[in-house]
């Protein structure tokens, strides 16, 4: 059984998410608390498997009392955010401190959804349930340091990389983008993502990288130092035209329950064989293992991040199922694993 505590101002929304957490019977709601201090007594008295947290709270706000959380009892945390675009900054905060993922706070028609969104909260309080959970302070060792070595190496000019990912990627995609080199080949990357948010996904990564990062359109030219990250409503796919590689953005059915789909993105790079570096991390399911294992059959170098180092070994496990990977290797170590591969 799956112990949930609720932490939320407000009284409808602790009844109402309390209600739809109780329908399965593998989750129990042990406890609603109206703050952070109310929720921090009641951590350690129900000592429950995951948190459910607000991010605008008053006395103190959901950020705060994360980052606190984070560093002293790191534990699995879902955050109830109004998804919105004012909402997307802070919700990335709350991925990059160590909360597992984030829902939609019910909306006011969510009656006629009701069936659709009881769903998806059950599976992400199940995937937290069970994610690798680091504390605050590691994290942020990890990401402070990139690999400068990368500067001399020189690429194939062929070369392109491409990064899939899902349950826990933001903060994986951030670890590989920030060890790349100004000179680094073009990145395409697909990430599970709602569309208000890749926005803001790519220019918090742009701000943190030395290479150019901007969210993927139709028509944008791979060129060596950037990289494209899908949207979160279309499917990337990369494009061939007049010897130029260009983004293509298809605005057709889910793959794999997902839009963007990794398998999408892989697929279209299947053409390109050898010149593809391809990187699996972090996610929930198996989108991107069949298109990655069609990528190793091509020539492609294909590598996934290992269980030790993911949020959920979903994905790339899925890849290692397959055999289609050539490499299994930390998060850590996945940038210099590509950028060898790709090196003149």
């Amino acid at each position: 059984m799956i112990t949930v505590l609720i932490v939320d101002d407000s009284p409808l929304i602790r009844g109402l998410l309390t209600e739809i957490l109780n329908q399965a019977p593998d989750i129990k709601v042990v406890g609603a608390a109206a703050d952070p201090y109310q929720a921090r007594e009641m951590i350690k008295s129900l000592h429950p498997d995951v948190l459910t947290l607000d991010i605008e709270m008053p006395r103190m706000d959901g950020i705060s009392f994360l980052r606190n959380l984070m560093r002293l009892r790191p534990m699995p945390v879902v955050m109830i955010s109004t998804l919105t675009q004012q909402g997307s900054p802070a919700t990335l905060e709350a991925l990059e401190i160590g909360a597992v993922d984030f829902i939609a706070k019910p909306a006011a028609n969510v009656v006629s959804q009701l069936k659709s969104y009881t769903q998806a909260v059950h599976e992400k309080i199940r995937i937290a349930a069970h994610a690798r959970v680091r504390s605050y302070k590691v994290q942020a060792s990890h990401t402070d340091s990139p690999k400068s070595h990368n500067m001399r190496m020189q690429f194939r000019s062929d070369a392109i990389l491409a990064i899939g990912a899902s349950t826990g990627g933001t903060e994986a995609i951030k670890e590989v983008l920030v060890r790349l080199p100004v000179n680094s080949p073009p990145v395409v990357v697909t990430q599970h993502i709602p569309p208000i948010f890749s926005t803001s996904f790519a220019l918090r990564m742009d701000r943190c990288c030395s290479v150019k990062v901007k969210e993927a359109e139709t028509g944008d030219q791979l060129m060596a130092g950037h990289v494209f990250i899908a949207p979160g409503d279309k499917h990337l796919k990369v494009v061939k035209k007049s010897g130029k590689l260009l983004c293509e953005l298809e605005d057709t059915e889910p793959v794999n329950r997902h839009k963007p789909a990794v398998d999408v993105l892989f697929d279209s790079l299947v053409p390109l064989g050898k010149s593809v570096y391809a990187a699996l991390l972090t996610g929930m399911g198996s989108d991107g293992a069949k298109g990655m294992l069609r990528l190793s059959q091509a020539g492609a170098f294909t590598v996934a991040q290992d269980e030790a180092t993911s949020v959920v070994w979903g994905m790339p496990k899925a890849a290692v199922e397959l055999n289609a990977v050539k490499s299994i290797v930390p998060l850590h170590e996945i940038t210099h694993a590509l950028l060898n591969a790709c090196k003149k």
